[in-house]
């Protein structure tokens, strides 16, 4: 039996396809396009929209993907951090949601859970993989890389993954159940 029907399927390649376009779209804004961490957004949508487990597949293969066929996100350290981290995003986001009421404080307790959560898979990657480099990841070094430069991005996220995700819901093109 197909554990995952076609809607889910598409919903996921859109998602993973967004990921892909997104960075493009948002380097042309000087000084803030990076910091809007615009391949976040299709990997919490799609954990929300097509599950946990096509949202963690998603976002763990995104920066890998984006890598092979842009040569961003550099692999080492942060594409596979970020791989770590966007797994993380589509996994929390899908399975907290599941398991709330459908309501809009639901869609934000899901969405803030997933962005402390994948924040949290981030700072544990970059450490593990700049050790067994030889470097240091202090963390100071991570509360700047996932906060405090990162509050663009947050805000970004907080204002418009919940309106497209109930939209989306109550046009009846997504289920209820995910």
């Amino acid at each position: 039996m197909n554990n995952f029907p076609t809607r889910k399927l598409v919903i996921a390649g859109i998602c993973l396809a967004l990921a892909m376009v997104l960075p493009f779209l948002t380097a042309q804004i000087p000084q803030v396009g990076v910091l809007l961490s615009p391949m976040h957004i299709p990997v919490l949508l799609c954990g929300f929209l097509a599950g946990w487990p096509l949202g963690m597949l998603v976002g763990f293969i995104a920066p890998f993907l984006r890598f092979v066929l842009f040569g961003m996100p550099h692999l080492f350290p942060m594409g596979i951090a970020m791989a770590f981290e966007l797994g993380a995003y589509g996994l929390t986001s899908g399975l907290i949601y599941r398991a709330l009421p459908r309501k809009m404080s639901s869609i934000y307790t899901a969405l803030v859970a997933a962005m402390l959560g994948g924040r949290a898979i981030f700072g544990i990657a970059m450490y593990i993989l700049l050790r067994t480099g030889g470097s240091m990841y202090t963390f100071q070094a991570f509360f700047a890389a996932a906060f405090t430069n990162a509050i663009p991005g947050i805000v970004l996220h907080i204002l418009v993954i919940p309106p497209i995700v109930s939209a989306l819901q109550n046009a009846g093109l997504v289920p209820d159940k995910v």
